[in-house]
């Protein structure tokens, strides 16, 4: 039931983890995806990866150039045509006891996060950046957002305050046609789940694996919700954290 030809999406972080899962599930329903990711020759791989035409790259650090996103995303909606939807599915994971939290460790964090976040949500709400009708804007939040861990407290503010703009943004956005979610993920096994486990033993890895009752997931299980939420199947849906997390938080 669930469509995108002749849809153009937008993905971050998309050379790798959820938001490679969800490129390529994004192409084989018919989309033409732009992947953005900091690394060209990666997001070159995946874009020879994708099923059908019409895909392009832009390598872009979030991090460094959050300033430039609004001008960016106009220029290549001015170049290639209107965006349907856009997820951004680019992060950091920061692991670090805020004890001997710095304001350095801060900066990279919050600005992947959540400074690109609304920049994002700022450029694709441009007027001929979002397709005429309905759009949709999904971003990548955390169950640190919604359960405590310690040394993840930088981590989880800054995932708490995606889910919070996710809700004004909504109302904001309400009138030019473009819904907003957020989506609460578990333990995916993915690169930066690597980073977020690397300091712990393998009995705490299988102590935090037995807090999901499903166990861990893959990328392919949010790229399956972002996917409902980026397509007109979820049109009546905006404003909302859609929990995927393998039962983490049901504790």
């Amino acid at each position: 039931m669930i469509d995108f030809s002749g849809k153009r999406i937008i993905v971050t972080g998309a050379s790798s983890g959820i938001g490679k899962a969800t490129a390529l599930l994004l192409s084989r329903l018919g989309a033409g995806v732009t992947l953005i990711a900091r690394d060209r020759e990666r997001l070159q791989q995946v874009q020879a990866s994708l099923a059908g035409g019409g895909h392009r790259c832009h390598a872009c650090d979030l991090a460094l150039q959050a300033d430039d996103l609004p001008a960016r995303l106009k220029a290549l909606a001015q170049e290639h045509g209107p965006f349907h939807g856009l997820f951004h599915a680019a992060g950091l994971a920061l692991v670090k006891p805020v004890i001997i939290l710095k304001s350095q460790d801060l900066e990279g964090l919050l600005a992947v996060s959540v400074k690109a976040g609304l920049l994002l949500a700022r450029g694709f709400s441009q007027k001929a950046v979002h397709a005429p009708g309905r759009s949709s804007l999904v971003l990548m939040s955390s169950a640190a957002a919604l359960r405590g861990q310690k040394g993840l407290t930088a981590y989880s503010a800054s995932k708490a305050a995606i889910d919070g703009a996710v809700r004004s943004l909504a109302v904001e956005l309400a009138p030019r046609g473009i819904r907003v979610n957020s989506i609460v993920a578990g333990g995916i096994i993915t690169e930066m789940h690597d980073q977020l486990t690397k300091s712990l033993s393998e009995k705490e890895i299988s102590d935090y694996e037995k807090k999901h009752l499903l166990g861990f997931g893959s990328p392919q299980d949010v790229a399956q919700a972002a996917v409902f939420l980026l397509s007109d199947a979820a049109q009546w849906i905006t404003g909302t954290t859609m929990i995927v997390d393998g039962g983490y938080t049901c504790f």
